[in-house]
């Protein structure tokens, strides 16, 4: 769960480096501006190189994930399984941000927090298995014991036999008020990222001790962001170089949460590529230096993800599977949505296009009487189910360059040799004319099946059209070009 103080934060580490990326966002902000009533659109034009040679990664089994948080009592819904199936959903990650340090799971209670009927572990566990997803706990580090994280391992893995792999410890422990702002619970005597270390050691020499093929997670801030690079009291150096250096070589996965600040809309909309592959590369660097020998086997989670605004818009429809797919080319074998269902916020927003739409932040609609009916798909969740229409965990994500920062460009090697490619066209109001060339793949001539994801469209649409060469994307939509090799 995100408190207010945390975007303050977040809201002003990011405003400092928006010089970085002034000119791409004023140039996209321009282009993407709404156009008068007697402006003609007018299409861009693009060109997209894809090198089928060029594997980034392989689409994990856990790459598209989500959250849910145990304060919704609507998380285990009987139409979410299928809903999660359906989008392509392979984790969920529970019992849900800042509450998981205050969340006590023998008795399914928070301090100081509300506790829905029906969001207990084993219920939980039910809609997980019916998704045919994996789980991801997070262990209550703030007001818990390594005893309770194992005696969680042990009720899972050994009495239930649910095989729970992956074990996060705590939340956002950095918000424990050691860089000045509290809004993760956190009862040790001294919050330090020294102290959050040791104790992970002891957490993961416990949980290790019940189960020792358990993957445990360190949390880290995100590079770039607050507190990043600032040294807390009784520390020598910042949160990520004091945890890593006392616990890198114990732990299996870094956890970090990317929110990006976006001054406008189409600001948002650059984000992932602006910021993404230097933060995993500064986190494949720090992994590097302090995990040793085991330095190749540690990976990297994102288990929150969302907009800071423009929420349950088309934008972030968009910013959806380019955010999922960037980091995933980029080395994360998890992003997980923050959240599946996130409360109410019944102020609207009105996007560039004129949309008017709730940001609640939500993938599925909470049910809320000032929104559709519960369960109902936000823009996020239809372009997150576009990326089942590129690939399938197991495929290979090849290089794919864009001539233009209006249109975003990811590619897959299917395993029987079909190249698949999403084409995101950020402009609100013109089409893009996209031309494709391909290195390492020669395409059939066929005409391709392509899936497209249109500007305040409620479902995904198929026809059979254009060329492998040539591609128009409408304005504010998502396409999927599916191509079989020439025989």
């Amino acid at each position: 769960m995100r408190r207010l103080v945390q975007r303050f934060h977040r809201q002003g580490a990011r405003l400092i480096r928006l010089g970085a990326t002034v000119a791409l966002t004023a140039a996209a902000t321009g282009l993407a501006a709404t156009p008068s009533a007697t402006a003609t659109p007018a299409a861009i034009t693009a060109s997209v190189a894809v090198d089928a040679g060029h594997t980034l990664a392989r689409i994990p089994s856990t790459g598209v994930g989500t959250n849910v948080a145990v304060y919704d009592g609507n998380m285990n819904h009987p139409a979410v399984p299928g809903l999660l199936r359906d989008a392509g959903v392979g984790a969920v990650r529970y019992p849900g941000g800042s509450y998981a340090d205050g969340y006590h799971w023998q008795t399914h209670t928070v301090e100081g927090g509300y506790v829905a009927p029906g969001t207990d572990f084993d219920t939980f566990m039910g809609t997980v298995r019916a998704t045919g997803a994996q789980p991801i706990i997070t262990a209550n580090y703030g007001s818990g014991t390594p005893d309770e994280a194992a005696g969680w391992v042990r009720y899972a893995n050994v009495t239930k036999n649910y095989g729970v792999k992956y074990w996060e410890i705590g939340n956002e422990v950095y918000g424990n008020g050691e860089y000045g702002a509290t809004w993760e619970t956190d009862h040790h005597s001294s919050h330090s990222a020294t102290t959050y270390a040791t104790n992970l050691l002891q957490y993961a020499s416990a949980m290790k001790a019940v189960d020792p093929t358990i993957k445990i997670g360190a949390v880290l801030t995100t590079p770039g962001a607050w507190p990043d690079g600032i040294t807390g009291p009784g520390d020598s150096a910042d949160w990520n170089h004091t945890v890593l250096s006392i616990a890198g070589s114990k732990i299996d996965f870094v956890v970090v949460h990317h929110y990006p600040i976006g001054n406008s809309q189409a600001d948002l909309l650059t984000k992932p590529q602006t910021e993404i592959p230097g933060m995993a590369a500064t986190l494949r660097s720090l992994i590097n230096q302090y995990a040793g020998t085991n330095a190749p086997n540690v990976g990297i989670a994102v288990t929150e993800a969302n907009a800071n605004a423009y929420k349950d818009t088309s934008p972030n429809g968009l910013f959806a599977p380019d955010e999922y797919l960037t980091w995933m080319e980029n080395g994360a074998f998890t992003l997980d949505w923050w959240d599946l269902h996130n409360g109410t916020d019944c102020s609207k927003v009105t996007t560039v296009e004129g949309a008017s739409d709730y940001d609640d932040g939500g993938m599925l609609s909470s049910g809320a009487s000032c929104e559709p009916p519960l369960n109902t798909p936000f823009p996020p969740y239809h372009g997150i189910r576009m990326i089942t229409r590129l690939g399938a965990p197991g495929d290979a994500l090849v290089q794919a360059q864009s001539s233009t920062a209006l249109v975003s460009a990811h590619a897959v090697r299917r395993a029987g040799g079909d190249v698949d490619v999403m084409l995101i066209n950020k402009d609100p109001a013109n089409d893009a004319q996209v031309t494709l060339a391909y290195s390492g793949f020669t395409p059939a001539s066929a005409t391709p099946q392509v899936y497209s994801y249109l500007k305040n469209a409620t479902s995904i649409g198929a026809a059979v059209k254009g060329s492998s060469g040539r591609q128009t994307v409408p304005a504010y939509s998502i396409v999927v070009v599916q191509l079989h090799p020439a025989r």
